[in-house]
């Protein structure tokens, strides 16, 4: 099992888990409506999150493990994905296509007030500073090993100077006050 193995990767928070499970849809339809239930269990003496459920599309049965922090991630506002630590659900270049999604789902134009429009930008911001998470202190930028999946080193290969520290930062603030 390699360090970023989804089985017993730790899911710091339910928003950063059910976050995991939107990006990983049901192999066999592609579903994304999976209704979820979740609990402690017990895989083979590790106490382990369960999340499992059956796919409305094509019936099939669904389940993900995953390790327990070792210390509960303070309780904020959505969206809370997790402590100071790094993910090891989403790797970097998947947070930052989290955060490319959510910002380019907002018009440009929309309303100082639209609450579904903050919402949204503070989906990006908090993505992005989950991005921060993994470089190293000191460090320029994120580090290759930050890297784990197909889709995160597309997103980085497409632009890897999007990862440098500088350009993180001018992106997390353009995308608004963190005011929670």
């Amino acid at each position: 099992m390699s360090d970023h193995d989804p089985k017993y990767a730790i899911a710091r928070t339910n928003d950063e888990t059910l976050l995991f499970l939107e990006l990983h849809p049901c192999p066999d339809c592609g579903s994304i409506e999976t209704p979820w239930d979740h609990g402690l269990a017990d895989d083979d003496g590790e106490l382990v999150i369960r999340y499992a459920g059956i796919c409305p599309g094509c019936g099939a049965e669904r389940e993900y493990l995953f390790g327990l922090p070792e210390r509960e991630a303070p309780l904020g506002p959505f969206p809370n994905f997790g402590g100071p630590e790094p993910s090891e659900l989403l790797d970097a270049g998947q947070w930052m296509s989290v955060a490319d999604s959510a910002a380019a789902s907002v018009p440009v134009d929309a309303p100082a007030g639209d609450e579904q429009a903050r919402t949204v930008m503070a989906i990006a911001r908090a993505a992005v500073e989950e991005v921060i998470k993994f470089v190293p202190p000191d460090a320029a930028a994120v580090p290759d090993d930050a890297f784990w999946t197909d889709e995160g080193r597309a997103v980085r290969d497409a632009e890897p100077g999007r990862f440098r520290v500088d350009r993180l930062l001018v992106v997390r603030d353009s995308y608004g006050e963190d005011d929670r």
